[in-house]
């Protein structure tokens, strides 16, 4: 799952069918502990692919250089957006810390 795949299906859906999706989802993945898994894996997935066309990029044996980038550049903004997620979580975390029962 890329992000772009994630805006293509996001765009095409009303707030009713968003909560509806997400509702399905919540059912069918199980727990959160498995999305989060799921979501670590394709980032070490979109990583992986990067490091192979870097490689491939060094070494000569690209065969299209702009899919070549193109992975590269997945990689690194998925890589950007796990960070984000976790640095939000983390602040949301500890704002929540903070409150006083």
């Amino acid at each position: 799952m890329t992000i772009g795949d994630l805006n293509t299906q996001i765009k095409g859906l009303s707030s009713d069918q968003l909560f509806e999706k997400a509702n399905e989802k919540s059912s069918d993945k199980g727990s959160f502990t498995s999305m989060l898994n799921d979501a670590i894996t394709d980032v070490n997935k979109s990583q992986v692919e990067g490091y192979n066309a870097m490689e491939e990029i060094a070494t000569g044996k690209v065969d299209n250089l702009q899919e070549a980038v193109q992975k590269i550049e997945e990689a690194e903004l998925s890589l950007k957006l796990a960070l984000e997620v976790k640095n939000k979580a983390l602040n949301a975390y500890k704002e929540v810390m903070r409150m006083q029962v």
